[in-house]
């Protein structure tokens, strides 16, 4: 930081103007909480992702945890360290009181634009972004967090689909009890955990149960229950079994069509325990279809 860096970071309270630091150079993605930006450093001329947390709407969502030490968006991405996983730069606060986070740009599509348009530049690619995907939630949970909102929409891919990656820890907790009490429902409806939808108590399955739907999803371009709102969801997953994934594709590699179907069992105590679980029982396999 040069000299007059030094200077504006002193008066501003140690708050960044983005807009000053930051050359925008596309439009903002517009989130739940937030607006996306691919930017310029002009410290450094490093091309990055910039993301700008909406300041009411993070307050209402951290007011549900009051008197409780809940880490910030960028506090909690910048502790997980993975190739799989969005890699954060900085965090801080803007002068306008804003939460913002730096972090690496990524030149590809989302998932979910892919299984939208039902592409067909998915054959080949399902089984290394099922096990990509895995092994990003993996390190998410290892480093003590549910992330609270696993869906396709929260992976980004590259254009030759040579890797995945998760992004987004705007819900994002400590897999801690207080963390885990029932009552605060969020996240992405059609892949919410039959438990987070009635507002019981959590923890990481939840994640579990998000992780199957969309393998399920990447595998087929369909979910394992109607789409639906909120309200529709929770009587559905409650009272109906999911449909075999193999109606879907009958010649899915059976190890695979198996491990997806654990983590979409609605019973938490039935469902696969973990992500680990999940990728010892997928060790091994190599092609989405059976020969």
């Amino acid at each position: 930081m040069g000299f007059l860096d030094s200077v504006k970071s002193l008066l501003s309270g140690g708050k960044c103007d983005v807009r000053s630091r930051f050359e925008l150079m596309r439009e903002a993605i517009s989130g739940t909480m937030s607006e996306f930006y691919m930017a310029r450093d002009r410290k450094n001329g490093q091309v990055v992702g910039l993301k700008i947390l909406d300041a009411k709407k993070t307050a209402e969502f951290e007011a549900r945890f009051t008197g409780l030490k809940k880490p910030t968006e960028g506090e909690v991405a910048l502790q997980l360290e993975h190739p799989r996983i969005v890699k954060t730069l900085e965090h801080g606060l803007t002068t306008a009181g804003q939460q913002y986070v730096v972090m690496e740009f990524l030149d590809g599509p989302g998932l979910n634009s892919l299984l939208i348009a039902r592409s067909n530049k998915l054959d080949g690619h399902r089984v290394p972004l099922v096990r990509g995907a895995a092994e990003a939630i993996a390190a998410l949970h290892k480093a003590g967090f549910i992330h609270r909102d696993i869906c396709p929409r929260n992976f980004v891919v590259a254009p030759d689909l040579s890797w995945i990656k998760l992004i987004d820890f705007g819900l994002t907790v400590p897999a801690t009890p207080e963390f885990m009490q029932p009552g605060n429902r969020t996240g992405t409806p059609n892949y919410m955990a039959p438990e987070l939808v009635r507002r019981l108590k959590t923890d990481q399955r939840l994640d579990v149960f998000s992780f199957g739907v969309t393998a399920y999803e990447i595998c087929t371009f369909e979910l394992p229950w109607e789409r639906g709102t909120t309200g529709q969801v929770a009587m559905t997953h409650a009272t109906r079994p999911p449909r075999d994934i193999l109606e879907h594709r009958p010649r899915l590699n059976r190890k695979l069509a198996g491990a997806i179907m654990a983590c979409v069992e609605p019973n938490p105590a039935k469902r696969a325990p973990s992500i680990e679980h999940f990728l010892k029982a997928i060790r091994g396999v190599q092609r989405e279809m059976e020969e």
